[in-house]
């Protein structure tokens, strides 16, 4: 039985430990679930999940990433009151902070479609749907994920991150969208492994701080939209 109810929660400032535990207690209920489904009949549907958050100031590195790209020793972290971990999701390395809106789909794909690829692109999609509300014109960059603005020419900047985690066909870990993040802090790293690109933040394209909680609210609707989703608020 396909469930496309998804229960959304907003974290809110909360700790990148913190977040990450909470997420692999859900996500491992959900895989549990499908696990315990191969006896039952009827089966039980699975539960889908749509959580919001921010950071305070951390870098992150993907299994695939290198270590290098972290151009920050631990004296330097400490300065920068920043964390870093070593986590299990996709791509390379990347920062979470304030004003940056981080999402974490974590959802059973058998409920939506099986395809990894059309997962990602999706969720894109919702990120560039969102800016063109904002008047902000934003695309794909071939042969990377996320997000960019002007990635057609030399002034091609990331707005969106994403990286994530599928077992089983369950997700976990997924995009962060720079809101109002302080962009200084991408100065540490090289941002995803990418050296030659600028990142950005609708803060920086629209000369004015935007309203998260506004944009929040406009995403959700596009996510929702986008994979069909009835999203219990």
């Amino acid at each position: 039985m396909k469930n496309k109810k998804v229960k959304f929660q907003d974290w809110g400032l909360v700790n990148y430990q913190e977040a990450w535990d909470h997420q692999e207690q859900l996500f491992s209920e959900i895989v549990r679930s499908k696990v315990q489904n191969r006896t039952l009949n009827p089966i039980n549907p699975t539960d889908n999940y749509l959580v919001f958050a921010e950071h305070p100031h951390v870098y992150t590195l993907g299994k695939s990433g290198k270590p290098e790209n972290l151009l920050l020793n631990e004296a330097d972290l400490l300065i920068k009151q920043a964390n870093y971990y070593k986590i299990n999701r996709g791509g390379d390395i990347t920062y979470h902070g304030p004003g940056q809106l981080v999402g974490y789909p974590i959802l059973d794909l058998d409920n939506f479609f099986t395809d990894i690829h059309l997962y990602l692109r999706t969720l894109e999609e919702a990120v560039i749907l969102t800016l063109a509300d904002y008047g902000i014109a934003a695309g794909r960059y071939p042969g990377f994920t996320g997000v960019w603005l002007d990635a057609e020419n030399s002034k091609a900047r990331k707005i969106c991150a994403l990286g994530v985690r599928c077992s089983r066909w369950v997700t976990m870990h997924g995009f962060a969208f720079n809101v109002n993040p302080d962009l200084s802090y991408f100065k540490n790293i090289v941002p995803c492994g990418i050296n030659d690109k600028d990142v950005t933040s609708m803060e920086r394209e629209l000369g004015e701080k935007v309203d998260i909680n506004e944009v929040k609210k406009i995403l959700r609707q596009h996510i929702s939209v986008l994979f069909e989703m009835d999203i219990l608020v």
